[in-house]
């Protein structure tokens, strides 16, 4: 299968490239010079382009696009997350329609239905918020519901939504929380009590695949690792891979949620360039359980994960553990 992969250069994408070259013939959108040395690094054939000028033509022959590339912030203008998300999932799956693609398997979230409040055991019958809080989620919901409207008889298109991504060549969760504790800025939130799903990029790759045979279009499909836990035991765990320490200080959700708003609203006006110390989304989601039952991925996708949280951990430590690997500050 000829595959085409956007976010190719980064996290996810580069695991998902690694994943599929051995199989299929996979190709890469890249940006620049250096995202090009990335994805073929990986092992695709770069096609340069982005998702402001990907056409039809840089999709002749490939059977089926998995979208990774978005804007994963949680603060920002809306004009730039509408236009990376939106926008450019719209011009994907225009340009994929046109050079025929047969199916189209977008990288979604659950955050498209976190609205502030706990998410327990949800499965995909929970609905989009009625009005979204924080520009991340509505633009990534709204660009699900186009990717879920495109699917027809002649592309089918899904979407997967992944829980608090993980694993090797992070960076994003992880780095921003060692970041956060070497500056003294860290504290848990409620004591870090609230639990969360949350899945191995290993994991996410295999659901991937089998999404590109499996599944029906129209359709969301959580992926997760399976297994849940509390803030406080998954990220401690995930940071001790590092080698840093995680502080015992704790602040309680119902204080820091309105000084988050706070904290937005003076720096829009003050720095509107710079992103603040503390945003909404952040403090909301940490102080949020969110738990995902993965049944319909189990029954519809054929998916069980591939490595457990434990494993995950253990080879994270390893990989730091080996000669060459820097030390800890």
């Amino acid at each position: 299968m000829r595959i085409f992969v956007t976010g190719a250069s980064g996290f996810v994408g580069g695991h998902v490239v690694e994943g599929l070259e051995a199989d299929h013939e996979v190709l890469a959108m890249a940006r620049s010079d250096r995202s090009q040395a990335a994805v073929e690094a990986f092992g695709a054939r770069a096609v340069r382009c982005n998702l402001g000028t990907i056409e039809a033509s840089h999709l002749q022959g490939v059977d089926a696009v998995i979208h990774c590339a978005a804007r994963v912030e949680d603060y920002g203008p809306r004009e730039a997350f509408w236009e990376a998300n939106v926008e450019g999932t719209q011009r994907m799956l225009d340009a994929s329609r046109t050079a025929g693609v047969r199916r189209f398997v977008h990288i979604g979230t659950e955050a498209a239905v976190f609205d502030g409040h706990d998410l327990v055991d949800i499965d995909e019958r929970h609905p989009y918020p009625r009005r979204h809080r924080f520009l991340y989620s509505e633009t990534k919901a709204e660009a699900e519901r186009r990717v879920l409207a495109a699917s027809d008889q002649t592309m089918t298109a899904l979407s997967l939504r992944p829980r608090l991504i993980w694993g090797p060549r992070d960076n994003s969760v992880l780095p921003a929380l060692v970041d956060t504790i070497e500056r003294g800025a860290f504290a848990w939130i409620d004591g870090g009590r609230p639990r969360t799903s949350t899945v191995h990029v290993a994991n996410l790759v295999h659901a991937l695949e089998l999404a590109l045979t499996r599944g029906r279009g129209g359709e969301a499909y959580f992926v997760t690792d399976g297994e849940d836990s509390t803030y406080r035991e998954f990220l401690g765990r995930l940071v001790a891979t590092t080698g840093a320490r995680v502080p015992e200080r704790s602040v309680p959700g119902a204080l820091l949620r309105p000084v988050a708003w706070l904290v937005e609203r003076s720096w829009g006006l003050l720095r509107p360039s710079a992103r603040p110390p503390l945003s909404r989304f952040a403090v909301a989601m940490m102080s949020s359980t969110v738990t995902i039952d993965i049944s319909k991925a189990r029954e519809e996708l054929g998916y069980a994960p591939v490595i457990g949280v434990d494993e995950g951990l253990r080879q994270l430590a390893d990989a730091r553990a080996e000669p060459g690997s820097p030390p800890r500050k």
